[in-house]
């Protein structure tokens, strides 16, 4: 069968979407990746065959940051929030006339199109223009529910999440109207996320049910529509993977730190912070630096900065991982079994973030409230005995990752075989 995957953003995006198509292709199948144009390369060392993708998403991601940043520090300023608003959807619409020309050239002839969060409607409709079946891979949860903040009813979150589905549709409708307009499809009259469901999709949720009860429950109306498979992720050896258990193995078990693609706004404030509050506590850190640049900035003793590491080799060996509060990450850190400090900056990781608090593993914060104060002080509370105990015991319920991968891909062979389309 021929599988064709359109995944846009940065690497935390992507990689389900990697992993799956990774799987795909060793049973047997013809599987294309459409994929961020700074990432083909990633694919391609991956095994798949790629093509680039929408327009390079550091522009967009730069602005997703700026936005949230000032909408939690100065909400008032008003001028500003539409102009960041404004700078996205312009993005957008430039990004989704691109994304169109190159998945329905990709498409044609696919018996499956599978998408990720990010600009999952451009994929949906063309999808719609073929005819085809189409599955999401959602590694948090996308789609409207009542179980976001528990001390809010759970009617009021539905409705709420509702509301923002329609004013997402509304905000980037100009760029799926021309898409519509172009493959000759009717108007859309209603959200993405409602005209997906209705279809029939399959919605893959890349996520481990445990980290938010009771939605499985509240889901269970779509009849098996929205699977629970646990977190896709990569797991792929690096070149420092060695070096690194070699240093950790030398001291004393270390504090992990990194903050994922989205680079910091000062990574010499950055790093002395960890630096302080690690010289502070008696700990080692070890950075990873991923999308920071911190080469030409003051280093410490007790500070390891690396490029890249194979989390799930290197957290079991750590005392706690401190990160940005991915869905991948969060993951990778649960399933090691180690306390987690999540310093989230955009909106899906707060919800990772009180995944942690709730499941009594580690705590979380905003990242642009955090103070070298701050970072002691949460973490000597993720390095009390009983978060240690508590994320340990956690790690045997997780799904582990090899389980994942062969669920999800079982689920697309599947729903493609039936070609089930609403």
């Amino acid at each position: 069968m021929k599988f064709v995957l359109a995944c846009y953003g940065v690497r935390g995006d992507v990689d389900p979407g990697v992993v799956v198509g990774r799987e795909l292709l060793r049973r047997g199948h013809d599987v294309r990746m459409a994929i961020s144009p700074n990432l083909v390369g990633f694919a391609e060392s991956a095994g798949l065959t790629a093509v680039a993708y929408g327009l390079d998403p550091q522009a967009l991601v730069d602005a997703q940051r700026n936005y949230f940043t000032c909408f939690f520090r100065s909400p008032w300023r008003i001028q500003e929030l539409n102009r960041l608003a404004r700078k996205s959807r312009e993005f957008a619409t430039e990004s989704w006339a691109e994304m169109s020309t190159t998945l329905t050239s990709l498409a044609d002839g696919a018996d499956l199109l599978i998408s990720g969060p990010q600009f999952e409607q451009p994929v949906a409709n063309v999808a719609e223009y073929y005819e085809i079946p189409f599955a999401a891979l959602h590694f948090f949860p996308v789609r409207a529910h009542g179980q976001l903040l528990s001390f809010l009813p759970a009617p009021l979150i539905r409705s709420v999440m509702t509301v923002n589905d329609w004013l997402n549709w509304r905000g980037f409708k100009k760029g799926e109207d021309a898409q519509r307009r172009d493959l000759g499809l009717p108007k859309a009259t209603g959200p993405a996320a409602r005209r997906i469901t209705e279809r029939g999709s399959l919605e893959i949720q890349a996520y481990d049910e445990l980290c938010f009860p009771g939605l499985a429950a509240e889901w269970a109306k779509w009849n098996g529509q929205r699977p629970f498979v646990g977190a896709l992720t990569m797991e792929s050896p690096t070149d420092s993977d060695e070096e690194v258990l070699s240093w950790i193995a030398a001291g004393t078990p270390p504090i992990y730190f990194g903050f994922g693609s989205i680079s910091v706004e000062s990574a010499a404030d950055m790093l002395a912070m960890i630096g302080g509050a690690c010289a502070q506590l008696g700990e080692r850190a070890l950075v990873c630096a991923a999308g920071t640049d911190f080469s030409h900035v003051p280093h410490f003793e007790h500070v390891k900065v690396v490029g890249a590491m194979n989390f799930a080799a290197i957290f079991p060996a750590c005392r706690a991982v401190v990160h940005h509060g991915g869905g991948g990450t969060t993951a990778t850190g649960l399933r090691a079994g180690v306390p987690t400090l999540a310093l989230w900056t955009l909106p899906d990781q707060p919800l990772w973030g009180a995944a942690v608090k709730r499941l009594k593993v580690g705590t979380a914060r905003r990242f642009s409230t955090t103070t070298e104060k701050s970072l002691v002080a949460d973490l000597r509370t993720i390095l009390a005995p009983q978060y240690a105990t508590r994320a340990r015991e956690i790690a045997t319920r997780m799904t582990k990752s090899t389980e994942s991968v062969a669920t999800a891909a079982d689920l697309l062979e599947t729903f493609a075989r039936l070609r089930r389309v609403g």
